[in-house]
């Protein structure tokens, strides 16, 4: 009965987490309120049914369901979920839920169509994890790679912009020209259009790049405070995994490639920290540095475990 209900509530969550990508987007760019008000309150449907179906197979194997790559990329899209109401209520903007929605639906959709049967079954815990040291090391892990994620997401937003091809590059001359004209030229009967047309031209390219820089302030300002609050998520998480590595193979570290890809996440995170808050810098080194850190998440996530070697290789645990 347990694992029906399982099942029901796991495929119900997919489909609704899609249809809020879907109402996510399609609000955003044909600004529709009601399908961003609809897509929030699916969010919430979605996470309650991810929250019932771990809970489930919590008490069906009596343990946290956070011992293979299945429960961990569902325990990874319920932190997305998580984030994406917290998002929601904080910003009331709808880019922040643009990306989340996405990641907790691919997510689950890589845990639910991807794996096999076999990989998504319950099975009892190996030696090695059976402490109570289990809880805190992964859960913190996966909790600061979906904020980790997310914050670089939107870094790669930030530079996506900053580089936008659809940007006048002459937009500095046309201010130019707008103050030349306005201050200095003499307008004759003749002139007239033209200087309207480039006046209009100008005002346009003006307005457009005060949208875009504020969107690339907004995204870095977000970014900081996604990768602000993940950072030390990780840092938890490998420090409780150092502790539970001396419990269970004598050693706090062993350089496994799990380990040192963390352990690489973490330095890259610090520097960004680092830049942003002793330099202050902000726009395109920091995003640069973010954007690094996606990539870095996701070997530490699957690149990893999908090479089937080392320490943490327990059924494809994450």
């Amino acid at each position: 009965m347990y694992t029906n209900i399982e099942y029901t509530f796991t495929h119900i969550s997919f489909l609704i987490l899609l249809s809020v990508t879907l109402f996510q987007w399609i609000s955003l760019f044909f600004k529709i309120e009601r399908l961003g008000r609809l897509s929030g309150k699916g969010m919430i449907i979605a996470f309650i049914c991810i929250t019932g179906s771990t809970t489930i197979r919590w008490i069906q194997s009596q343990h946290l369901p956070l011992s293979n790559l299945y429960e961990s990329s569902m325990f990874l899209s319920w932190s997305f979920s998580l984030l994406h109401i917290i998002l929601a209520v904080k910003n009331q903007n709808g880019w922040s839920g643009a990306l989340t929605a996405p990641s907790a639906m691919l997510t689950h959709g890589f845990a639910t169509l991807c794996l096999s049967d076999e990989m998504q079954q319950s099975t009892r815990l190996v030696p090695a994890l059976q402490s109570h040291w289990l809880m805190m090391h992964v859960s913190m892990m996966l909790l600061s790679y979906a904020t980790l994620l997310c914050g670089s997401l939107l870094a790669i937003s930030s530079l996506v912009i900053l580089y936008d091809k659809g940007t006048d590059p002459s937009v500095g001359k046309r201010s130019q020209n707008l103050l030349t004209f306005i201050f200095l030229k003499k307008i004759d009967k003749d002139s007239y259009k033209q200087e309207d047309n480039n006046l209009r031209k100008s005002f346009y390219w003006l307005s457009w790049n005060s949208k875009k820089c504020q969107s690339i302030h907004r995204f870095d300002q977000w970014s900081y405070q996604l990768i602000s609050l993940g950072f030390p998520f990780l840092t938890i998480g490998i420090l409780s995994g150092a502790v539970w590595a001396n419990e269970a193979w004598g050693s706090y570290w062993s350089w496994d490639p799990k380990e040192t890809w963390a352990l690489v996440t973490w330095i890259i995170y610090a520097i960004y920290l680092h830049i942003k808050i002793t330099k202050s810098w902000q726009g395109k080194g920091p995003a640069i540095v973010a954007s690094t850190g996606f990539f870095l998440v996701r070997v530490c996530f699957l690149g990893v475990n999908l090479s089937g070697i080392g320490l943490h290789n327990y059924g494809w645990l994450i």
